[in-house]
């Protein structure tokens, strides 16, 4: 008799290497990216309705804690993916700047919604038209406000960033000249 529960598989697979009895060999490199694909930290920004729907995420229903964001941070320090949810106004624009400054490398930035990737509705002078005009962005995620399944995605998708990023990336001139274009300092 079957009891309809779903397989949760905790285990992650190896990485590609060399394996023999007793040991197992692979680039360092695929180690850091695979430990980092499991372990991202979100730091929730929400504002309006997509900041909701974000919340839905980590209930039990849809349980973003399968994709290894199992503990929200509260702080830009102890943070590496920036969800920013909802509406930012041109005024909030120089606090997200501050929080994302405030990351430690490697860093990650999701757009969650239509207002967060080009200001939504909300065509006005005080609405910022996309936070990728004062931040650079990793992964947008379409909607108004996305569908928790839309934002799962959005989080797999960061995390196939930081499981194939090179570990020296961040070093690399067109990095920092990105950084640059932003007039951060990094």
């Amino acid at each position: 008799m079957s009891d309809n529960k779903p397989i949760i598989r905790t285990d992650a697979p190896a990485p590609e290497g060399f394996e023999g009895e007793g040991f197992f060999a692979t680039k360092l490199s695929s180690v850091i990216g695979m430990a980092r694909k499991f372990s991202l930290w979100p730091l929730p920004f929400a504002t309006s309705c997509c900041g909701i729907e974000f919340m839905a995420t980590l209930n039990p229903t849809y349980d973003a804690s399968r994709f290894g964001m199992e503990r929200n941070s509260f702080s830009p320090r102890q943070a590496d993916m920036l969800m920013v949810c909802g509406t930012i106004s041109k005024k909030l624009g120089p606090v997200l700047k501050e929080v994302y400054t405030q990351m430690a490398e490697p860093k990650w930035v999701v757009a969650v919604g239509a207002c967060a990737s080009s200001g939504g509705i909300f065509d006005t002078y005080s609405v910022l038209q996309g936070i990728d005009k004062i931040i650079p962005v990793d992964v947008y995620v379409p909607g108004c406000p996305p569908r928790p399944e839309q934002i799962i995605e959005g989080v797999m998708q960061v995390q196939a960033l930081a499981e194939s990023e090179s570990i020296r990336r961040r070093d690399m001139p067109e990095y920092q000249h990105l950084l640059d274009s932003y007039n951060i300092d990094n």
